[in-house]
């Protein structure tokens, strides 16, 4: 998807950052993002992991809607959460949607009332996600993209068994997994709800 059959918000902050067109693994995924597949999205550093998310969920978001978020990223930890929150709020500049953080090292009560107030995407470390939604603080009935930033985090503790327990609660959703590689353990994913998944690999 070239970069000019985006929203024209996106367009402008796009052209301020100085990029003409999409990065060669941007152009694989893009398009099919936009068309609503569920994707494991292989590719290494810098090769426009993040902007192709970030951009696919505020082209398909646009604007704020109602209370319960629409978009969920699962990061490793804070300092992740509040990085990728940066990027978000550069590029959804000229739209009103919401962004909100979820992390531990921050009173859960006080979350939960901050996301009862209304968002459209919510950035969060598993397990404090999970907590949230076990104490009713979190609605997830309206969730249309469910994403991984940086998974290879999954395969330390116990996130991959967190991230699991969220497709249980949610109903018909587009899955993106962002990684440097493909790691056995998605099998399991690909068997039960991202058994439609593609996945697509750099070309290098």
């Amino acid at each position: 998807m070239p970069f000019k059959k985006l929203i024209e918000p996106l367009k402008d902050t796009i052209t301020q950052k100085g990029f003409d067109e999409p990065l060669a693994f941007q152009k694989q995924v893009l398009s099919k993002i936009k068309g609503g597949a569920s994707l494991f999205a292989i590719a290494p550093k810098d090769a426009g992991k993040t902007t192709s998310m970030v951009i696919s969920v505020v082209q398909k978001l646009k604007a704020a809607f109602e209370d319960a978020p629409r978009a969920l990223i699962f990061v490793k930890d804070k300092e992740a959460a509040l990085a990728l929150e940066l990027e978000f709020n550069l590029y959804k500049r000229g739209t009103d949607l919401r962004v909100y953080c979820a992390y531990e090292e921050y009173d859960i009560e006080n979350q939960r009332d901050e996301i009862y107030v209304g968002t459209d995407i919510v950035i969060a470390t598993p397990k404090r996600l999970n907590k949230i939604f076990y104490l009713n603080g979190i609605n997830l009935n309206k969730l249309q993209m469910c994403i991984v930033e940086d998974a290879e985090f999954l395969f330390r503790g116990s996130h991959f068994a967190e991230v699991t327990r969220t497709p249980e609660s949610i109903g018909k959703c587009q899955y993106l997994v962002f990684s440097t590689t493909f790691d056995k353990r998605f099998e399991r994913w690909q068997e039960s709800f991202m058994y439609r998944a593609q996945t697509i690999k750099a070309k290098l």
